[in-house]
C-alpha cells in the first residue's frame, strides 16, 4: 500500500486518506451515533474509517449518542492500555459494555439486578481476582500442552469436514464456529449433542443486534436468552455436583470462594462467559484471519513456505486483524487526566480495540496484513482484565491453520463475506469459499 507525505510516511489505503481529508473538519456529532449502531459494524471498513478520523482528530472524545449515557471514547493504543493498567481507578462497575439505555432499564426492572448476566467481565476485585483463580490453571500451562493432542485431533478432523463438502462451502458456518465450540465444551465439559444450543444461545446473546442471529425484536426474548442459559447450567451444575468429573464445569459448580459456594447468579455467569466467548471470539478470528490470508496471497504463500517460524506470528496477526471484542467499558472512581482531558469520577469510557489495533502509532501499516508482524496488539484486552483463553485461542488458530495450510491447495472467495451487527462482540457471519484438497 502507497505511503503518503500527509500521513506522515505511514501506508494508508486510498480510500482511507480521500475520508480522512474530506471529514477533517467536518465530521458532526453524527459519529457518535455510528459506534452505537449494530447495522454500522456490518460495513467493517466505514468502521475503520470512522476510527481512523477519531485517532487523528478527536482520540479522547466525549459521545452523546442517542439512547446510550454518554460516555469518553478511547481510541488511541496507549491510552486503552493506560486505562486498563488502572484497575483500582477505572472499574468494570455499573457499565461494562457500552448498551442502550431502554435495554439497562428494562434489564433491571424486570430481573431487579444491573446485570442480565454476572461474570468476570462484570466484576470488579475482590470478586474478580478470587472467581478468576478458581479455573486460571486450566487455561495456562501444563493443561494446555495437555489439550495440545486433542486439539489438534479436531482441527483435523474439521478439516475432514470441509473435504467432504466437495469443494465448497460456508467457512464461517459450516466449519468456523462448530471448531471451537467442540473445544471448549470438552474442557467445560457439556456433551457433544447440546453444542447446537449453545451456538444458538451465545448467537442470540452476542448478536442480538444482527437481524440473523437475534431471538426476536422484543427485549423480553434477550432476557429469556440468559434465563435459558441459567436453566440448562442450573442442570449441569447440580450433575457436577453428584457426579463430578475432570472438566471446568466441576470445577465451577463445586468451588467455594470464602468458604460458601458460589452464588447462583455469578454460578450461571461463570458458565455462560466460558461457554460463550470460550469459542464466540475464537471462531471470529479464525474465520476473519483466513479471509485475510485469501484477500492476502503473498502472505499466505509466505506462511506456507515458513509455517514453523511464522506460524505464531500469523496467528497474533489474525486476532489483531479482526480483534473480535470491539469494546469494554470502564467508570471512572476519581478524577483522571488522561494526556490533558480530564476525566470526572462517575464518568465511563469505552475502549474500542479495533481502533487500538489499527493505531498508526504504534503498528507500521496497520491497514496491511502481515503474518510476520511483530508489534503486540490488545485484542485480548491488558491488564488485570486480559483475557482468560488467550493461550488456548491461539492454540486452535495455529492448530487449525496447520492443517489447511497442509491439505488445502487453493482457497478463494466464492461469495462476499457477511459482517454481524453488533457493538460488542463480532466478526464474519458468513463467508462463501472454493477450495481444492491436496
Amino acid at each position: 500500500m502507497p505511503a503518503d507525505a500527509d500521513a506522515g510516511n505511514i501506508a494508508v489505503p486510498p480510500h482511507l486518506l480521500m475520508y480522512t481529508r474530506m471529514q477533517a473538519r467536518t465530521e458532526s456529532p453524527a459519529i457518535d451515533n455510528v459506534l452505537t449502531d449494530p447495522a454500522s459494524w456490518a460495513d467493517e471498513a466505514g468502521i475503520h474509517e470512522r476510527f481512523r478520523w477519531l485517532r487523528t482528530n478527536d482520540p479522547i472524545r466525549r459521545m452523546h449518542p442517542e439512547g446510550f449515557d454518554p460516555y469518553w471514547s478511547i481510541t488511541r493504543h496507549h491510552h486503552i492500555k493506560a486505562i486498563e493498567g488502572e484497575k483500582k481507578i477505572f472499574i468494570n462497575d455499573p457499565r461494562p459494555i457500552l448498551s442502550p439505555i431502554a435495554v439497562q432499564a428494562f434489564v433491571e426492572a424486570v430481573t431487579g439486578r444491573k446485570h442480565l448476566v454476572r461474570s468476570l467481565v462484570q466484576m470488579d476485585d475482590p470478586d474478580h481476582s478470587r472467581y478468576r483463580r478458581l479455573t486460571q490453571a486450566w487455561f495456562l500451562g501444563n493443561n494446555l500442552h495437555s489439550l495440545q493432542p486433542r486439539i489438534d485431533a479436531l482441527a483435523s478432523a474439521y478439516v475432514d469436514q470441509l473435504a467432504s463438502f466437495g469443494g465448497e462451502c460456508d467457512f464461517v458456518k459450516d466449519v468456523a464456529v462448530w471448531y471451537p465450540l467442540r473445544v471448549i465444551m470438552t474442557i467445560l465439559g457439556v456433551p457433544e449433542s447440546d453444542e447446537p444450543l449453545m451456538l444458538k444461545l451465545t448467537q442470540e446473546l452476542f448478536g442480538s443486534g444482527d437481524p440473523d442471529t437475534r431471538r426476536s425484536f422484543e427485549l423480553d426474548d434477550f432476557v429469556q436468552v440468559a434465563h435459558d442459559f441459567e436453566d440448562y447450567f442450573e442442570a449441569l451444575a447440580k450433575e457436577k455436583r453428584k457426579r463430578p468429573t475432570d472438566d471446568v464445569a466441576s470445577v465451577i459448580a463445586n468451588a467455594k470462594v470464602d468458604g460458601k459456594p458460589l452464588p447462583p447468579l455469578d454460578l450461571s455467569g461463570y458458565y455462560t462467559i466460558i461457554a460463550a466467548a470460550g469459542h464466540d471470539t475464537t471462531s471470529s478470528s479464525i474465520a476473519g484471519g483466513l479471509h485475510a490470508l485469501v484477500e492476502h496471497p503473498a502472505e499466505m504463500q509466505k506462511l506456507r513456505n515458513n509455517v514453523d517460524d511464522m506460524m505464531d506470528t500469523a496467528v497474533d496477526e489474525a486476532i489483531r486483524w479482526v480483534t473480535p471484542v470491539r469494546q469494554f467499558s470502564r467508570t471512572a472512581t476519581q478524577d483522571y487526566e488522561l494526556d490533558g482531558t480530564r476525566i470526572q469520577a462517575g464518568e465511563s469510557v469505552a475502549l474500542w480495540y479495533p481502533s487500538g489495533n489499527r493505531d498508526e502509532a504504534v503498528f507500521d501499516s496497520p491497514y496491511a496484513f502481515r503474518v510476520d508482524r511483530r508489534e503486540k496488539h490488545i485484542a485480548f484486552g491488558f491488564g488485570a482484565h486480559v483475557c482468560l483463553g488467550q493461550h488456548l485461542a491461539r492454540m486452535e488458530l495455529a492448530s487449525m491453520y496447520r492443517e489447511l495450510l497442509r491439505r488445502v491447495k487453493h482457497i478463494e472467495l466464492a461469495g462476499a463475506p457477511r459482517y454481524i451487527q453488533s457493538i460488542f462482540v463480532g466478526g464474519l457471519k458468513s463467508m462463501p469459499i472454493r477450495y481444492t484438497m491436496q
